[in-house]
């Protein structure tokens, strides 16, 4: 009798995936970072902070209270006052966030800026193998070993099918030309230095979120990659670059990234100037919550350049001062320049007036964090996403003084299609 050989791991990716497809639960988080995808599920604990008020969920039981300082720091206090004996938690940031941090909580409205959840189930994939961290039972194991080694499926000879409707990646361009100009002004005539300007196009058709998921990572090397459905909202996408990296060490790293066309082999002159204000208040706002001397930029105006698309980077490191926590310092870094402008307070005023819509999530982060001290924030910029039947892409370009209208249309369609490139059809 022949004996057949143990079948080969499957890819981290698809088997993470595969976790997701199962359907366990309608709530569910996937995060890459480092070689590591971790996939987390249910919900034992909800956090959800608003621009007034912190609100948590536990058994069914509902608590309400005032917020105290900023919202980041507001939901770390929850974690504190459920005195869990261990944690993990997931979820997401919405750029709205950082009006509650400037003090100017009018322009975030009611909408919730924070959800985050400590999940029921947390598993592990390296290599391919696949580990249950907390949760699950006897039958997950087995679960886990029945993906791992079931066939993978054929894709099409052409690949994954994309969603089969022309978007149109210029709608609202007159409205974004002219807020460009607007910007322009702004910078030339009053303290503004530099901001981020965004606007979204529709998807009229239903997605597939794993498959995008799959597809888009199949043919990008992201910084990080996600796959949410939380506080209902449903996302994936690919980061450029993370928000926070923080060890239970203490030390803490930034990697302000700027992306230039991929035409372009020397950067604009205006990507340079821009990535340079993002170094320089990422170092600003490091060396607040960290050890005096410890900031450091280990990797200046490195070029990189990922998938063809060279980029400006930079690493920036440094170690936290006594008394300092990671989330501290997250919410005193986030969002960055590179997607807000700087001064960070100005640049997201104008924000605010200039776009049609509240950004939620788009250019925001997601979240990962443990009780140790870890944390791992992920740049949310290039994604779709969906919430109450309405699905979206949406793009931005830093503005600076000599920034010009057109070709900020076109960086903003660049962006675009890089995401919608890998759209998967789902079903209705």
């Amino acid at each position: 009798m022949a004996v057949l050989p143990e079948p080969s791991p499957k890819p981290s990716a698809e088997l993470a995936a595969a976790l997701i497809r199962t359907g366990f639960f309608d709530t569910y988080f996937l995060y890459e970072h480092g070689e590591v995808w971790t996939v987390a599920w249910g919900v034992r604990v909800e956090i959800v902070v608003d621009a007034t008020h912190v609100r948590v969920r536990r058994d069914s039981v509902e608590e309400s209270w005032p917020v105290v300082g900023g919202p980041v720091r507001a939901a770390r206090a929850a974690l504190e006052r459920l005195s869990l004996p261990e944690w993990t938690v997931c979820g997401w940031i919405a750029f709205e966030a950082v009006h509650v941090m400037n003090d100017r909580s009018d322009l975030a409205g009611d909408s919730e800026v924070v959800h985050l959840v400590v999940p029921e189930v947390e598993v592990r994939i390296e290599s391919g193998r696949a580990s249950v961290v907390r949760g699950g039972d006897a039958r997950l194991g087995a679960l886990l070993e029945h993906l791992r080694t079931a066939p993978v499926e054929d894709a099409p000879a052409s690949g994954r099918a994309t969603v089969p409707v022309d978007l149109d990646l210029d709608a609202g361009g007159g409205r974004y030309r002219d807020a460009v100009l607007e910007a322009v002004e702004e910078i030339r005539s009053t303290e503004l230095r530099k901001v981020t300007l965004s606007r979204s196009v529709p998807v009229d058709e239903p997605v597939d979120f794993v498959e995008t998921y799959l597809a888009g990572r199949a043919a990008t090397a992201p910084e990080r990659s996600f796959l949410l459905s939380i506080g209902g909202l449903t996302t994936t996408g690919f980061c450029p670059q993370t928000v926070l990296e923080a060890g239970s060490d203490g030390k803490v790293v930034m990697r302000p990234r700027l992306e230039t066309r991929a035409d372009e082999l020397v950067p604009d002159p205006d990507e340079a100037h821009e990535h340079a204000i993002a170094v320089e208040c990422a170092f600003a706002g490091l060396t607040e919550v960290c050890e005096p001397g410890s900031v450091v930029v280990e990797e200046p105006l490195a070029d990189t350049a990922p998938g063809g698309v060279h980029d400006l980077a930079s690493r920036l490191c440094g170690r936290l001062a006594e008394g300092k926590t990671s989330w501290d310092a997250l919410e005193l870094l986030f969002p960055g320049a590179t997607i807000s402008g700087a001064p960070r307070e100005a640049a997201c005023e104008f924000i605010s007036g200039a776009e049609a819509a509240p950004r939620g999530v788009y250019s925001g982060a997601v979240l990962f964090a443990s009780d140790d001290g870890f944390l791992d924030a992920g740049l949310v910029l290039c994604a779709v996403y969906e919430r109450k039947g309405r699905r979206w892409l949406r793009a931005g370009a830093g503005i600076v003084a000599s920034s010009r209208p057109e070709r900020e249309l076109r960086e903003t369609c660049a962006k675009l299609r890089s995401m919608s490139a890998h759209l998967v059809a789902g079903t209705a």
